[in-house]
């Protein structure tokens, strides 16, 4: 048996060099065989098995390779690991049945050889938890029956309209009139649906969150006319075009793609995620994490137009450096990447020194809010200014919605039921870089947090927004006042803010929802926007809430025609309740739209505006 190892592994390390590849990083680590553990690629036999039987061997031993012979490999539900997961932004739908479940490892690498990763029924692919220094590499993700569906428009009337749908690919039935997708173990109602232009493979202009269909779309009655095809009858008050795509979304986001738990120094490198339920890859309370050349793109190798069921990488309470390097983004559901931290609302004082607390957003309950030693900041409702901070002494949970903190000193006086926490020590900085956006529903990048954040040389085409800083503590709960933020050689294209989402007051949006928001308690602050180079067809390029020192200076911004124009805002650049703001160096080529700048509810002496700038003051 060890001769054999020894010549496989021998075998192993020939290959790699034949192929020019290296293989350094397998002469310092123990390089063990999926296919040892009884996994069989290109068998459709379940792999979840031998992935238990290799995680068991590796109890207490560090510096392994887990290496599978390229191939496809399927995961089934049978037999495999159940276990409950609050996942942020995710429907509870406990326990979480997990196929590759890598739990108390250190120094582990999944080389996964440029496989396919095969799922059927509702399976989170990989979960990291209470692990440190992993590495997963070389894989795609998909199902054969994905958890949304797609449909080619082939026939317009003014009555009805006729899809065809792959039922190999998204089996259906027609159940009192509705489109009702059925799968391996689950039946699903269709319930959303988003357009792409069959060449551009862009969101057609105008449609967003404003219903491809049309607003009361779902008042149609499905009908089976032969030929394979879908017939929705109802006066659609907007109509798709014929040859376009629908992306017809159904089911829960009930897990991620890549679930990244209480653990530390995780690497992503060289992964395709065709598809996922939930959120493509889904850290929460995680720490140092680096994502190189990853993909959440449609499967091109199967004409889709659908990819995730909702955003790419979402980072929740979160610490250390997320670093982000080439990675691609297109025909998400949601937003390609969000960065936040989550708020909870103060119910009562219990004590001096104690707060009774609540998860406001459903898909937040069920977490573990903060750890003893955390820095907590206390959070004035109205304006979001942070009005002290406090050191936490313990959380203890009464159940998934509410909890009870006690704190190392007192309360502040000034603090009342209403108001909100948000804990500081889970806080990353964030560098993203050389990376696509393309067309998705809703935005290109969200962020919300008080590290150091640089976004730069990454290329954009976001339906909404490009990038929007966001955070509040009245509404979705996402906390997390930018400090100091770096946007800096970037492209923005033609398709950003070509359709509305929530937010979306401008290709860069620093909107936190404040419900009085005043020029002397900003919420974020020092963002600086620099060399970059635009291309809107529109009025509105910037939109800044409450921000104190904001620089927009050597941008280039050049005409575009490719969309008509629609946006109620006409300035360029709109700043409100801001102070130390920057306007310098930018150059305009064509009869770029939106050369004033607006200031509301601030004082014109807060903006330096320089005389040579193309930008003239709206007032």
């Amino acid at each position: 048996m060890i001769l054999r190892s020894l010549h496989i592994i021998f075998s192993f390390f020939l290959i790699f060099s034949i192929s020019g590849q290296s293989a350094y990083a397998f002469m310092v680590k123990d390089t063990v065989f999926i296919t040892d553990f009884g996994a069989v690629p290109d068998s459709r036999l379940n792999a979840t098995q031998a992935v238990i039987r290799a995680m068991d061997a590796f109890t207490g031993k560090k510096d392994i390779v887990l290496f599978f012979p390229k191939g496809r490999y399927d995961f089934w539900p049978h037999h495999c690991i159940e276990k409950d997961y609050y996942e942020s932004n995710t429907t509870d739908n406990n326990p979480k049945r997990l196929a590759v479940f890598i739990y108390e490892k250190e120094n582990l690498t999944i080389d996964c050889g440029g496989s396919e990763f095969v799922f059927h029924d509702r399976m989170q692919p990989f979960t990291v938890d209470h692990s440190s220094n992993i590495t997963i590499r070389n894989v795609s993700v998909d199902w054969d029956i994905p958890l949304t569906a797609q449909a080619e428009v082939i026939n317009v009337t003014n009555d009805y309209i006729d899809l065809r749908i792959n039922i190999i690919e998204s089996p259906f039935i027609i159940e009192y009139g509705k489109l009702v997708f059925v799968g391996e173990g689950w039946k699903s109602r269709w319930n959303g649906v988003m357009e792409f232009d069959r060449n551009t493979r862009l969101i057609p202009p105008e449609t967003g969150d404003d219903p491809c269909l049309g607003h009361s779309w779902q008042k149609y009655t499905a009908s089976d006319p032969g030929n394979g095809l879908v017939r929705l009858t109802y006066p659609f008050s907007r109509k798709p075009a014929i040859g376009n795509y629908l992306v017809l979304r159904h089911s829960e986001r009930d897990h991620a793609g890549i679930f990244i738990c209480n653990s530390k120094n995780v690497i992503l490198e060289d992964l395709n995620i065709y598809h996922t339920a939930g959120l493509g890859v889904l850290a929460q309370y995680a720490e140092n994490l680096s994502y190189r050349n990853v993909k959440v793109v449609p499967n091109p190798a199967k004409n889709r137009y659908l990819s995730g069921h909702d955003d790419g990488f979402h980072f929740s309470n979160c610490r250390g450096m997320i670093q982000i390097d080439s990675c691609e983004f297109a025909a998400l559901m949601d937003d390609p990447i969000n960065v936040h931290g989550t708020s909870v609302r103060i119910l009562e004082k219990t004590g001096p020194d104690k707060l009774r607390c609540k998860f406001m957003h459903h898909q937040s309950q069920g977490m573990e809010w903060g750890f003893k030693g955390d820095k907590v900041g206390f959070i004035e409702n109205e304006n979001m200014s942070t009005v002290a901070t406090g050191t936490l002494a313990s959380f203890t949970r009464i159940d998934n919605e509410l909890f009870d903190l006690a704190f190392t000193g007192p309360v502040p006086s000034s603090i009342e039921p209403g108001d909100a926490l948000e804990n500081l020590t889970w806080t990353p900085s964030v560098t993203i870089s050389g990376s696509r956006f393309l067309s998705c529903r809703a935005r290109g990048i969200l962020i919300s947090t008080p590290g150091k954040v640089v976004i730069e040389k990454n290329t954009f085409e976001s339906s909404g927004s490009a990038i929007l800083i966001a955070g509040d503590a009245n509404y979705w709960y996402e906390s997390g006042g930018v400090t100091d933020v770096l946007i800096k050689n970037n492209r923005f294209l033609d398709p950003c803010m070509s359709s509305m989402y929530q937010f979306c007051d401008g290709i860069i949006s620093i909107y936190p929802e404040i419900p009085k928001p005043e020029a002397g308690k900003p919420f974020h602050k020092n963002i600086r926007i620099e060399d970059n180079e635009f291309h809107p067809f529109d009025y509105p390029l910037l939109y800044a809430m409450s921000v104190e020192g904001i620089s927009f200076t050597g941008n280039s911004i050049i005409l575009s025609s490719m969309f008509k124009p629609f946006h109620k805002r006409k300035s360029g650049l709109t700043f409100d309740a801001c102070t130390g703001v920057n306007i310098r160096g930018n150059k305009f080529t064509g009869e770029v739209r939106g050369k004033t700048v607006e200031l509301l509810n601030m004082k014109k002496s807060s903006v330096s505006l320089s005389k040579d700038d193309p930008y003239k003051s709206a007032r």
